[in-house]
């Protein structure tokens, strides 16, 4: 394969091609790109080191939001490869917070590995090692920007099977 240059986004997938939907299941560490009810891809995943701990609830807690969001943009000169951002906190994640008087966090995203990292590929997963984003290897970045527009809902549960 050829070497990927740091936050070169690909071309789009052809819109038939595309996924419509994202589902997580944190459970199993597994991200599946679908369309319709197919699978087109599945990818083994790393998330915030507290992933396990339910919900994310406030900045700093290392948890991997669970819910409903879209992918409402994306960065292609991320500090971590490529990266598409999930649109928490939403207003139920900020009310939440405000209510118990701290800051819900943000910008989660679904990325590559830290620029300068490509070479850990899959080994990666092998720790949950984000702040609560979504993590992939570079290649596999690559492929998940080509085949997910803006705008791409993404259901983040506490287990899930396809």
């Amino acid at each position: 394969m050829a070497r990927i240059a740091s936050g070169t986004p690909p071309a789009y997938a052809a819109a038939e091609q595309q996924a419509d939907s994202i589902a997580v299941s944190k459970s199993d560490r597994k991200m599946y790109l679908l369309r319709g009810d197919t699978v087109l891809k599945t990818y083994d995943i790393a998330m915030g080191s507290a992933w396990d701990q339910g919900h994310k609830q406030r900045e700093g807690d290392m948890r991997t939001p669970e819910g409903s969001y879209v992918i409402d943009w994306r960065n292609p000169s991320s500090i971590a490869h490529l990266s598409l951002h999930i649109s928490y906190p939403d207003t139920t994640d900020s009310a939440a917070a405000a209510q118990a008087g701290y800051s819900p966090g943000g910008n989660i995203m679904i990325h590559g590995l830290p620029n300068g990292w490509g070479a850990f590929g899959r080994l990666h997963t092998l720790l949950n090692w984000t702040d609560g984003c979504i993590a992939v290897t570079n290649a596999e970045m690559q492929e998940i920007w080509s085949l997910t527009p803006t705008g791409t809902p993404i259901t983040i549960h506490a287990s899930w099977v396809p």
